[in-house]
C-alpha cells in the first residue's frame, strides 16, 4: 500500500489477504476470507483499502459483466489479463502484438500519449 503512513493492522490484514489470492476477487469475497480466517475487518475498511491501493496503482481492478469491481496483485510491468468467466482463473500476458497495434491505429488517426486496457474473457480447459 503507497502511503507516507504506516498500514493498519486491518489494512494489512486485507493486503495480505489479496496478495494470497491469485485470482480476481471482490471486496465482498475478500471480507468473507478475512472473516473465515479469525481477522476483525468490517466491510467498509476493505473496501477504502481496496480503492486506495488501486488509486496507488498497487492493484489491478476490473469490472465484472455485472459491473461489479474486482481486485487481483499483480505484477508491476504492463500486462493484460485472460480471465475464465466460470471460475475467475486468471493468467497475466504480456501483448506485444496489441502494443503495436494500439500504436498503429493511434498514429493513424493522429493520436499521441494513448493508453489502453485490455482483458480477456473466455472458458478456461478446466471449466470448458
Amino acid at each position: 500500500m503507497t502511503t507516507t503512513r504506516r498500514p493498519t493492522r486491518q489494512q494489512s490484514a486485507v493486503i495480505d489477504a489479496l496478495g494470497s489470492t491469485q485470482d480476481f476477487t471482490s471486496a465482498q469475497d475478500l471480507h468473507a476470507q478475512l472473516r473465515e480466517s479469525g481477522e476483525k475487518v468490517g466491510l467498509a475498511t476493505v473496501y477504502r483499502t481496496l480503492s486506495t491501493l488501486a488509486d496507488s496503482g498497487d492493484v489491478d481492478v476490473l469490472r465484472t459483466g455485472e459491473g461489479e469491481a474486482v481486485y487481483r496483485k499483480c505484477s508491476t510491468g504492463h500486462h493484460h489479463h485472460l480471465l475464465c468467466r466460470v471460475c475467475g482463473r486468471t493468467v497475466e500476458v504480456e501483448g506485444p502484438t496489441v502494443e503495436r497495434w494500439t500504436d498503429a491505429v493511434a498514429a493513424e488517426h493522429g493520436f499521441t500519449d494513448v493508453a489502453h486496457t485490455l482483458e480477456m474473457v473466455g472458458t478456461c480447459r478446466d471449466c470448458g
